[in-house]
């Protein structure tokens, strides 16, 4: 393989403004529209960094929740973006925790029932 593993990532959603608040809130960021057939809110992203990027997407016939993918977002301190979770209309599934060497995570429901992931090397 050369590139990363994982290029894009999409988190299905019922409610579109809704859930773009919750994620422009939670990580202080503003989603852009993207030129598309089907509403998609993208995360911020620069070609050239490190990581993948992805988007909110609103799709007929696809349901939010309840799917077996696992979406990290990198923080510098997961336990801030935790914090915001319930604030913003959120659940707190799992607090902070050490994964040992390769740092911490916590685990949080969005306001649409996806699961989502925090990491941070702190």
């Amino acid at each position: 393989m050369v590139n990363n593993p994982v290029g894009w990532f999409e988190i299905y959603v019922q409610d579109i403004s809704r859930a773009k608040s919750f994620y422009e809130s939670v990580f202080q960021v503003k989603l852009g529209r993207l030129n598309s057939p089907i509403e998609m809110w993208g995360f911020p992203m620069t070609m050239d960094g490190y990581g993948a990027s992805g988007s909110l997407v609103k799709m007929d016939g696809v349901c939010s929740g309840g799917n077996s993918t696992l979406v990290y977002f990198s923080c510098a301190d997961c336990a801030v973006e935790a914090g915001r979770v319930t604030q913003f209309g959120g659940q707190l599934h799992r607090e902070k925790m050490s994964i040992g060497e390769y740092g911490f995570i916590a685990l949080a429901v969005d306001t649409e029932g996806n699961m989502l992931g925090l990491h941070s090397r702190q």
